[in-house]
């Protein structure tokens, strides 16, 4: 896909396959044999949609950004380098299964079915978004996602609460949602593990090690591995290549047949690198924190530069080589490009033509004392 110098974190402007990294890459497939053969089950289309939801997921972040530097918004939060870890997972599901992204999975609501003008009208606080304006924060249940708040963790009872739901209606759903290695250190987090363990639900847990809890980075906060922190609540508990959207994606769809059997809650560990800072206000002190070993580690191993590398051997057919595959990529990218570009104009045109309307402000907002005025 197109690299953007204004946008993209240095270490992907000029990106290029590392020969050592792509042999990994192909034989992180072979390395489970139960992964492996759900790997290879997906065809063309699947490949290829799991590349058409990478590259929408980044340029969704990259469109934020732009926005930032234009001016538009104040900060983002943004998703980038850990892609994989969200799309690998949604594709995972099945249709009635709901995920609770938090901020850096917003690729999920995308890839479940929202529209993309939701994601930025969210950012833009219309009126016409879920929240009316109030939350940048956003979801849509009719599309299977619920809509998470500032507090990280707190979706996990919510979670292990939908999935009782499906379990109490004999329903083969599954609920899936995102925990960061700092949210895994929260109370929120461990009490809805608990109730979801002790019940046997059909919720996944992802817990996604990015390295760095806001500021703080993983060894500072932690003495044990995030698998040691899974297995406590005993259930089916794997680990994957965050990095590795076909790894993750093989990982999920076993995890969800166990929870699909009754076997649940199950985890899923998953290391990847937050390629920025905190938000988009904080990117210098982010290159101050983490090293500049660690920002390279991740860079080379781009989830979508990689994925790009392993399709285009894969798709490779005696009358169309590798070079037919790029072109082929280069056209999706090109699609979803377009795609983002209507999706923000139109967003854009809800921030004129749809402002909240303040008389609704304490719609939805129930309180017991004096009068709110």
């Amino acid at each position: 896909m197109r690299r953007f110098p204004a946008y993209d974190p240095p270490e992907y402007v000029h990106w290029q396959p590392d020969p050592e990294l792509v042999a990994e890459y192909r034989a992180q497939i072979d390395a489970d044999p139960e992964r492996a053969a759900v790997i290879r089950a997906l065809n063309r289309d699947r490949l290829l949609n799991l590349y058409r939801g990478l590259v929408r997921n980044r340029l969704h972040d990259i469109h934020l950004k732009r926005w930032v530097m234009q001016g538009v918004l104040s900060k983002a939060w943004l998703g980038t380098g850990e892609e994989a870890v969200t799309v690998g997972s949604v594709h995972a599901l099945a249709p009635g299964d709901c995920v609770g992204p938090m901020i850096r999975n917003a690729g999920a609501c995308a890839e479940m079915g929202m529209p993309l003008a939701d994601l930025f009208r969210a950012y833009l606080g219309t009126g016409d978004t879920l929240l009316r304006g109030r939350d940048l924060h956003t979801g849509d249940l009719a599309h299977g996602v619920v809509p998470p708040i500032s507090m990280v963790a707190s979706l996990v009872p919510v979670c292990a609460g939908i999935a009782l739901a499906f379990k109490q209606r004999r329903e083969s759903r599954v609920a899936l949602t995102w925990v960061g290695d700092g949210a895994a250190r929260t109370g929120e987090f461990h009490e809805g593990a608990s109730l979801a363990a002790a019940l046997g639900v059909p919720l996944i847990l992802v817990l996604q090690n990015n390295q760095v809890a806001l500021g703080t980075t993983f060894a500072a906060h932690s003495r044990v591995a995030l698998t040691e922190v899974a297995r406590a609540y005993g259930g089916p508990c794997a680990s994957a290549h965050g990095n590795h959207v076909l790894d993750v994606f093989a990982a999920a769809t076993l995890l969800a047949q166990a929870c699909r059997a009754g076997l649940g809650p199950a985890f899923l560990v998953v290391e990847t690198g937050r390629m920025g800072g905190h938000a988009t206000h904080d990117e210098a002190e982010g290159r101050r924190i983490l090293s500049p070993e660690h920002f390279s580690y991740w860079g080379r191993r781009d989830p979508i530069g990689l994925y790009e590398s392993y399709l285009e051997a894969a798709l490779a057919t005696p009358g169309a080589g590798p070079d037919a595959v790029r072109s082929e990529l280069d056209a999706i990218a090109d699609q979803v490009s377009a795609e983002i570009d209507l999706a923000a104009a139109a967003a854009l045109a809800s921030r004129t033509e749809r402002a909240p309307d303040p008389a609704a402000v304490t719609d939805g907002v129930w309180a017991e004392g004096p009068e709110i005025v």
